[in-house]
């Protein structure tokens, strides 16, 4: 495997730089690799599967450093965006087997020197789980994190950097990711992981691309009035249950501030229809069902705009609780993608939503939607 890696990263190296060189419009374009040494975190005490010492992964990560081609570039002042490609050796092959995933990723930095920097990265991708929990036909009753093959990642890390030359810069910080597929299958713990990365990267043209800079208008610190729906699907439990709808809408108000953030605020509105069929079934609640189905809540949360794209994180407190619910707050994480962006009309924006809902480290749904903002 780690042959198979080397000679890999190696052909894309001399491809890369090959093409590179016959068009120098690929400044700021780049290859970067890390690898890890990690540690499983036992979240809940449900978590009752075996732990392992220690786990490996590899990431190669193609990136592209903005350098002012769009406003939101200059206004974010010209973040790294890549698309990653990642591999997580769980080291009990038996148990959790391997993982496999691809996620979009942007890089910000908190320190920039000529020399050294301090940045923060964060992505969301999709992953593949090669042994998830199965009772037949090849048994697997330990792994009771990942329910299913196919798998929400989103990875968090911080680096460290020394800027070797214009092409090379050596790295290391640490990490967390988070594997589930938000209780598509169950059972659905997912995989927490902190760890420590190295790793360096290559430019085969420049990692300084001149920057391009504007004399950039501020957008007005606008209202608006929003709104949003969105549906997600869980399997009840235990194992192999019933896919059943959540059906999930918000109204909210947002501002827009330093011309690239949004803060917003609102009230949301769930309806859990797994809840509902298992109460009916066993009779619990009589004539209630529907209210002890039900979640409402309020929320506060902040949007990263870039470009089309709104990167958000969201909290909220229940008012109302369903039934056997415990926790009192939750969270969102997630983006938007911005079909229409207006400054003027009764329609200013539009756009699909994808949001991971989690009360603390545990996940509980994977919703995607509609929103719109008058």
């Amino acid at each position: 495997m780690n042959r198979w890696l080397l000679t890999f990263l190696v052909t894309c190296c001399f491809q890369y730089n090959a093409v590179a060189q016959e068009n120098g419009g690929w400044k700021g374009f780049g290859i970067e690799t890390n690898f890890t040494i990690g540690k499983m975190i036992k979240h809940t005490p449900k978590f009752t599967g075996p732990i392992p010492d220690h786990s490996y992964s590899f990431e190669l990560n193609l990136i592209k450093k903005t350098y002012g081609q769009k406003d939101w570039q200059q206004r974010r002042h010209y973040p790294q965006i890549g698309i990653g490609f990642y591999y997580n050796n769980y080291n009990m092959p038996d148990v959790y087997g391997q993982a496999f995933g691809i996620f979009p990723n942007i890089q910000l930095n908190i320190i920039k020197g000529d020399h050294f920097e301090w940045t923060v990265r964060a992505g969301m991708g999709v992953g593949y789980d090669t042994r998830p929990y199965e009772r037949e036909p090849n048994p697997n009753l330990e792994n009771v994190a990942i329910g299913g093959h196919w798998n929400n990642i989103s990875p968090f890390s911080t680096d460290i950097r020394w800027k070797v030359n214009e092409h090379w810069d050596l790295q290391a910080g640490v990490c967390f990711s988070h594997v589930s597929n938000a209780a598509f299958q169950q059972p659905n713990l997912g995989i927490n992981m902190y760890g420590a990365h190295f790793g360096l990267r290559y430019f085969p043209v420049t990692s300084k691309p001149e920057l391009i800079k504007r004399t950039l208008q501020p957008l007005k610190n606008r209202w608006l009035l929003q709104a949003r729906y969105s549906m997600a699907f869980i399997e009840s439990s235990p194992a192999d249950g019933p896919l059943n709808p959540v059906y999930t809408g918000a109204l909210f108000v947002s501002k827009r501030y330093w011309s690239k953030n949004k803060v917003y605020g609102g009230v949301d509105y769930t309806y859990n229809s797994a809840k509902y069929a298992k109460l009916k079934s066993i009779e619990h609640f009589q004539g209630q069902e529907y209210k002890e189905s039900t979640q409402a809540a309020v929320f506060l949360g902040n949007e990263f705009l870039i470009g089309r794209l709104g990167i958000l994180f969201q909290a909220g407190y229940y008012l109302h609780k369903m039934d056997e619910q415990t926790d009192n707050i939750y969270e969102k994480l997630g983006g938007n993608f911005y079909l229409v962006q207006k400054e003027k009309g009764p329609l200013k924006e539009l756009f699909f939503t994808a949001l991971l809902k989690t009360h603390a480290a545990t996940a509980e749904f994977f919703e995607m939607g509609i929103g719109v903002g008058f």
